[in-house]
């Protein structure tokens, strides 16, 4: 029989005396689009591949020309397909269009959204990912999976990795602030599945950002968010 989040938290706030109301808890998403293209090869990975394809060379096993002819070997009805790859640069990165998820191919994307978020400062609205506090959901995922259920609408183009978050935080409040209780904030991390598109709703704006673009979203974090996301 499983025992909600709240009532396990119950006991341990009585037993250690702080306060007769325990934190809340709010479970983030880390909605990632994965590349859709091979990223470019590093010029010092290459020059090594390069190196070792030559060094192989001189030691392969050579086979006599008539196995190595061609026009024997191939069969009839062989065709040859003339293919022309598609352009990394897309017309979205052209136009620099942070809401298209036709962007920066070679990198993942997290969605971020534009609205009011819980343990802001004020009423305006803030960048976040998407986010719900914790109620009365049977886990944390389930309660992460009603936070972008309520954002993109449907889960069926999503893959939540794991039951488990991928980290937490513990959100103080400032000095200024001393009336706003602190909070923990838990990540899971769900992933773009065969789509290129979502109806994003319940925001005000949103973007798809690279990890280099995000951490300017959130220089506070920057640290921690740095560690926790591995590209």
């Amino acid at each position: 029989m499983q025992r909600s989040l709240a009532s396990l938290a119950r006991p341990l706030v009585r037993a250690r005396g702080f306060c007769t109301k325990p934190e809340k808890i709010v479970a983030s998403v880390l909605f990632e689009r994965l590349p859709v293209v091979i990223p470019k090869i590093d010029p010092a990975v290459y020059a090594f591949q390069e190196f070792s394809f030559r060094w192989g060379q001189q030691y392969r096993r050579r086979y006599p020309d008539e196995l190595l002819d061609k026009s024997n070997s191939r069969g009839k009805g062989d065709y040859q397909m003339d293919y022309e790859p598609a352009p990394r640069i897309t017309e979205a990165d052209k136009k620099n269009d942070k809401k298209s998820l036709q962007r920066a191919l070679d990198r993942r994307l997290y969605l971020l959204l534009y609205s009011k978020a819980y343990g802001a400062t004020s009423e305006k609205p803030v960048w976040h990912f998407p986010e719900k506090v914790y109620e009365s959901e049977n886990t944390l995922r389930k309660c992460a999976e009603s936070a972008l259920e309520s954002v993109i609408g449907d889960l069926s183009h999503t893959y939540f990795v794991g039951n488990a978050p991928m980290g937490h935080m513990v959100i103080q409040p400032k000095e200024n602030e001393s009336d706003f209780p602190s909070f923990k904030r838990f990540f899971f991390k769900s992933q773009v599945i065969a789509t290129t598109k979502f109806e994003i709703g319940k925001c005000e704006d949103f973007v798809w950002v690279t990890k280099d673009e995000l951490l300017e979203y959130f220089p506070e974090q920057a640290d921690y968010l740095t560690k926790m996301i591995i590209s």
